[in-house]
């Protein structure tokens, strides 16, 4: 099992860069318009529609698992630098793995950031990082 994981670990970050290269995007552009020219010789068919939804639906599908994938690494990563840096720094230990908790809890120490940001003058709305800009 751990061989298919690694497997479909090492695919699926191969296909994301793959799919984030501008000569990816242009041979899509390339089949869609190939596809469209097609149309007159097989008299926009069914068939002619047929072969552009399915082929799309199709790719659009098995991207979607595969670049979650590398992005649920990625996210795991950034994480785990994060919490590296604070527990070099003096920052408060505290805030190692707080991505682990629910929603209301975070809702809770956002909040809490807030008004400790608030007393010492300085505004979290204001500043840019993954705190700010949120609801």
């Amino acid at each position: 099992m751990s061989d298919n994981r690694h497997f479909f670990s090492r695919f699926a970050t191969s296909v994301a860069d793959l799919s984030g290269k501008p000569s990816t995007f242009v041979a899509a552009v390339v089949v869609v318009l190939l596809w469209a020219i097609a149309g007159p010789f097989f008299g926009f068919s069914d068939t002619w529609e047929l072969v552009i939804n399915t082929g799309t639906t199709i790719i659009t599908f098995l991207m979607v698992f595969v670049l979650q994938n590398s992005q649920n690494r990625d996210g795991k990563a950034m994480q785990a630098k994060l919490d590296e840096l604070i527990l070099a720094s003096k920052a408060r230990n505290e805030y190692v793995g707080i991505e682990k908790l629910d929603e209301q809890e975070l809702k809770s120490l956002i909040k809490a950031l807030d008004k400790a940001a608030e007393g010492s003058g300085q505004s979290l709305q204001d500043q840019s990082g993954p705190v700010a800009g949120r609801t």
